[in-house]
């Protein structure tokens, strides 16, 4: 009886295992775009160094994981586990020589690695080892030379690429100085001796420095960014993998309002390098501008009066932001707009709303007053002007009030924590300048949970338009700017703020003629859109809810979407040189191609089904 029950129990287990072997077959698993995170052990994934990948990951359409080192280093990991592998820096410094090992493997066998700056410069203990980085051959390039170097191990330079290079970068230009007024330009592979002529560049002082390691050698594969410290980022092949090398401190950037760097590089790697699918940040997948305007004294009313003339009035929408409060410099000097008392700009405000504009908040009541306290009494004090400037609009315009625009671009954190306290969604932001809409992080921490900000564009050191002529960009530069940023993102189907102030912008209009003649052409067409904060705001916190997975089958990827209320207007990107013709298998929506991507548009429906055929 024992030995018969045993061989029922074999005989049955045996039959599980196949039948289990058949499903682990059959059974697609999500994981064929995932990026791999690799944290230390003991790492919160809670903890902001890791939750700013996260966030990147999520605000550019792909999916980032957090993964310990032991998970990464068990025999069963593999990199068909996965599309790529990232280790950030600052979280990830130490690592033990078995995960250095495991890493080289890991790409030697095929893997794709995005390799961070300071990451396992390390050891276990918290030394430098011998020589140079225990990763330099991964990279490419001799770095982390403290033996040599000690305490210039990294230097402070600007960043420096191309004009080709750069094209394939979500870096608008303007952010990038001098540019190139046509955006097609082929790309092109760096070599030694290539001018590396363009730098990125930083609102009102211009020149950007950033910190690197100290490289030595030749690159072994293409550089994408230099400076004086050395390479800066490239890719190369290391075994059958592949390998993108960011010599800066992504993470850290990022927690510190300078975001773009590790959005631009995660996008490249997951994009570029890897040619992931992706859910688009657009709605419809159509690239477009904000076009944020701030009002803060009586000094707009003649300007505002004259624009009604302009061809500027005849698009939108637009996001229209007011300081409401009589008085503009000091309490009492009645220089304000006063939109409860001023027939002129409350009818212009109706106006407005009926051409499908929406109306914001700009600072706190008394313009200058406002940004001349901000940072040094109390927010109990200050609080009060928030109020009243909101209280206004909303009397005026009958609509609740939710974006808002700091005065000289001075906004406390509180000031965040209390606008989202208080409804609002959106808000213009000077910090993490050239990016697009995102949630950011200062100090350390994710300021909001549903507030986003909207940087600002700008051309080199000016971003409004009464600061071009005083900083010496003609009006032929600025044309090619407002151009290039207009095809940039119709292009590259992205969102982007531009600001100005009435008064500023009344010596441009035959630029501006120019401008909406290429934007009328553009929306035309189906390639470009006026958006306004909230708008966007609303779109990108719906997208949140957004469940999509990916899987792989032989040669055809499997997208997977759903939407608790509609997936309407989301779309996803593919690449269409890596991809054949997708197909709906399940669900409505609209297929096109743009450019080298196809895009999948969701019709009003929960749930999505994509099919695509690789191609070889």
């Amino acid at each position: 009886m024992n030995r018969r029950f045993t061989i029922i129990i074999l005989l049955s287990l045996s039959t599980l295992a196949a039948l289990g072997l058949r499903f682990a077959h059959a059974r697609p698993e999500y994981t064929a775009d995932r990026l791999l995170l690799l944290v230390p052990d003991g790492a919160d994934f809670s903890d902001p160094k890791v939750t700013a990948w996260v966030d990147a990951g999520n605000e550019e359409g792909f999916h980032i994981v957090p993964v310990h080192d032991s998970d990464f280093l068990r025999p069963v990991f593999s990199k068909s586990r996965c599309a790529g592998l990232i280790v950030p820096d600052s979280i990830h410094k130490q690592a033990s020589d078995l995960v250095v090992s495991s890493l080289k493997k890991f790409v030697a066998q095929g893997g794709n690695l995005m390799l961070v700056y300071d990451a396992a410069t390390l050891t276990a203990e918290g030394r430098y080892p011998a020589g140079s980085s225990r990763l330099s051959d991964v990279a490419g390039v001799q770095y982390a030379l403290y033996d040599n170097l000690r305490g210039k191990v990294t230097q402070w330079s600007r960043l420096k690429t191309t004009n080709q290079l750069i094209e394939h970068f979500d870096v608008p230009p303007g952010k990038y100085y001098p540019f190139q007024a046509s955006s097609n330009q082929a790309f092109e592979a760096s070599s030694p001796g290539h001018q590396f002529d363009v730098q990125l560049r930083r609102y009102k002082f211009g020149d950007l420095e950033y910190p690197s390691f100290v490289t030595k050698g030749n690159y072994s594969g293409r550089e994408l960014f230099h400076s004086d410290a050395g390479v800066v980022a490239g890719t190369h092949s290391y075994g059958q993998g592949i390998v993108l090398f960011v010599n800066l401190p992504l993470g850290y950037l990022k927690t510190q309002t300078d975001a773009l760097p590790l959005h631009m590089f995660l996008k490249y790697f997951a994009a570029e390098t890897l040619s992931l699918p992706y859910l688009a940040p657009v709605p419809d997948g159509v690239g477009g501008l904000v076009l944020n305007w701030h009002i803060d004294s009586n000094a707009a009313l003649e300007p505002l009066q004259e624009l009604e003339s302009w061809s500027l009035l005849q698009q939108g929408p637009y996001s229209v932001h007011i300081t409401a409060g009589p008085d503009a410099v000091n309490i009492g000097d009645k220089l304000g707009v006063d939109v409860e008392h001023n027939p002129i700009i409350a009818s212009l405000i109706q106006e407005y709303i009926k051409r499908g504009y929406t109306i914001g908040s700009h600072g706190g009541w008394i313009h200058n007053y406002f940004a001349a306290h901000i940072e040094t009494d109390s927010p109990e004090y200050m609080q009060q002007f928030l109020m009243l400037n909101k209280t206004a609009l909303e009397h005026v315009s009958g609509e609740p009030v939710v974006e808002y625009s700091a005065p000289n671009g001075d906004q406390p954190l509180w000031v965040t924590h209390w606008l989202e306290a208080h409804g609002f969604i959106g808000y213009y932001f000077t910090g993490d300048s050239g990016m697009g809409p995102t949630q950011v992080y200062r100090d350390g921490q994710r300021s909001g949970q549903k507030i986003w900000a909207f940087p600002i564009l700008h051309l080199d050191r000016a971003a409004a338009f009464e600061e071009f002529p005083v900083e010496g960009y003609s009006d032929t530069e600025v044309e090619d700017w407002l151009d290039s940023i207009t095809n940039f993102v119709s292009q590259h189907s992205v969102i982007r703020l531009v600001y100005f102030h009435p008064p500023g912008i009344i010596r441009y209009r035959p630029v501006v003629d120019q401008w909406m003649a290429q934007t009328a052409q553009l929306k035309a067409a189906g390639k470009f859109r006026w958006y306004t904060m909230t708008e966007i705001a609303r779109f990108l916190n719906s997208r949140k809810s957004v469940h999509w997975r990916m899987f792989r089958t032989n040669q055809t990827i499997i997208i997977d979407a759903e939407h608790p209320e509609s997936l309407h207007h989301f779309t996803w990107c593919l690449p269409a040189d890596k991809f054949a013709q997708p197909q709906l298998t399940k669900g409505e929506g609209a297929i096109f191609q743009a450019g080298n991507r196809w895009m999948v548009v969701a019709g009003d429906v929960k749930n999505l089904e994509i099919s695509a055929r690789v191609i070889p």
